[in-house]
C-alpha cells in the first residue's frame, strides 16, 4: 500500500503523514525493547571510606548465566549499561582487598539500580559474603606475638561480631600492637644468647686476680645483655593498649615473671659493679655485692620462663 502511495505523486496523502504513521506504528516496539534494558551503578570504598579505583565489577545473570564487567574509575564509581532486566550476582575484585560477592541485585528498565560496596583489606581472591564475619582463628592470643602470619582480629579480644565489623580504627590499633609485640618476642630470643653467655662466664669471674680476661668478658656480656633487654622491654611497654583487652592464658604468667626479671635486670648490674670494684681493689666480695650472683640467676630464670610462656605452645 505504501508503494502505491509513493508511486502516486498526486495522492492526497502527504509524505510527512506517512512518516508519522510509521513512527506511531513502531514506537510501541521500540519502547518495549528499551524498557527491557537496565543499568547497574554504584561506588566502591575501603574501610576508611576512601574510594577504591580499578575494582573489577562483574554482574552475572541468575537467569541465563551471562556476564558483564566494568572497572571503577578514579572516583570509585562504576556503571554497567544495557543489562537485561532480571536478577544478578555481582562480584567485586581488587588487588589488596578481599573479594565480595552479592548474591542478589535486581535490575529493571525504569531506573538504574544503585549498589554501593565497601571492600575489606586482605588477600586477593578471598571471597566472603557481605554482612557475614570472616572465620577467625582461635589460636592467636591478643596480648602476645604469634608465629602465625594471620594477625589476630578484634573477636580474639572478646568483641562481639556486631562491634568488630567495620571498625577500622580499632583494627589498625590491634595490628600495631601485634607488630610491636612480635618485635618484642624476637628481641627477647636474641637477648637469651648473651644472657646465657653472661651466666656461663660468671663462673670464672670471681677469681682472686684483680683483673682477668674472664671478668672483663663477663662485664662486657652483661652490658650487652642489659642493652638488649631494655630494647626488648621498650616494645612491650610502648605497644598500644586496645580498650577492653582481657589478660588470659600464659600472658598472665608472662606478666608475673616480668615483675621479677624487670627489677632484677636493674639490680644485677648495680650489684655487679660494686662486686667488680671490690675485686679490683683486691678485696673479697662482701655486703650487698655478695647477692649479685643469686640475683642474676633468679633474674635469668624468670626471663627464660617468661619467654617460654609465649613462645612454646603446651
Amino acid at each position: 500500500m505504501l508503494r502505491k502511495i509513493f508511486r502516486n505523486q498526486h495522492s492526497a496523502v502527504p509524505p510527512g503523514l506517512v512518516f508519522v504513521y510509521l513512527l506511531v506504528a513502531l514506537a510501541p516496539s521500540l519502547m518495549a525493547q528499551t524498557a527491557e534494558m537496565g543499568a547497574l551503578t554504584g561506588r566502591v570504598t575501603d574501610p576508611s571510606g576512601a574510594v577504591v579505583a580499578n575494582v573489577t565489577v562483574t554482574a552475572t545473570s541468575v537467569d541465563n548465566g551471562q556476564t558483564r564487567s566494568a572497572t571503577t574509575g578514579t572516583d570509585g564509581t562504576y556503571k554497567l549499561d544495557g543489562l537485561p532486566a532480571g536478577n544478578y550476582r555481582v562480584k567485586f575484585e581488587a588487588s589488596g582487598f578481599k573479594s565480595v560477592e552479592l548474591p542478589s541485585a535486581m535490575v529493571n528498565g525504569t531506573e538504574a539500580a544503585v549498589l554501593d560496596t565497601k571492600l575489606e583489606i586482605g588477600e586477593v581472591g578471598n571471597a566472603i559474603p557481605v554482612n557475614k564475619p570472616a572465620p577467625v582463628s582461635q589460636e592467636n592470643l591478643p596480648n602476645a606475638p604469634s608465629s602465625s602470619t594471620t594477625p589476630p582480629s578484634l573477636q580474639d579480644l572478646g568483641f562481639p561480631a556486631e562491634q568488630s565489623q567495620g571498625n577500622a580504627r580499632e583494627q589498625a590499633l590491634l595490628d600495631k600492637r601485634t607488630h610491636m609485640l612480635k618485635i618484642h618476642q624476637r628481641l627477647g630470643l636474641i637477648t637469651t644468647i648473651p644472657l646465657i653467655a653472661t651466666v656461663a662466664t660468671s663462673l670464672n669471674a670471681g677469681g682472686k686476680s684483680t683483673s682477668t680476661t674472664s671478668r672483663d668478658l663477663h662485664v662486657a656480656l652483661g652490658g650487652l645483655t642489659g642493652d638488649l633487654y631494655f630494647m626488648t622491654a621498650y616494645y612491650a611497654i610502648r605497644a598500644p593498649r586496645v580498650p577492653g583487652t582481657e589478660t588470659r592464658g600464659p600472658i598472665r604468667f608472662h606478666k608475673v615473671m616480668a615483675w621479677i626479671h624487670g627489677p632484677g635486670m636493674i639490680l644485677t648490674p648495680i650489684l655487679g659493679a660494686i662486686a667488680f670494684d671490690q675485686k679490683s681493689k683486691g678485696e673479697k666480695v662482701h655486703g650487698i655485692a655478695s647477692a649479685h650472683g643469686p640475683v642474676a640467676i633468679v633474674t635469668a630464670g624468670a626471663f627464660v620462663a617468661a619467654l617460654l610462656s609465649v613462645s612454646v605452645k603446651f
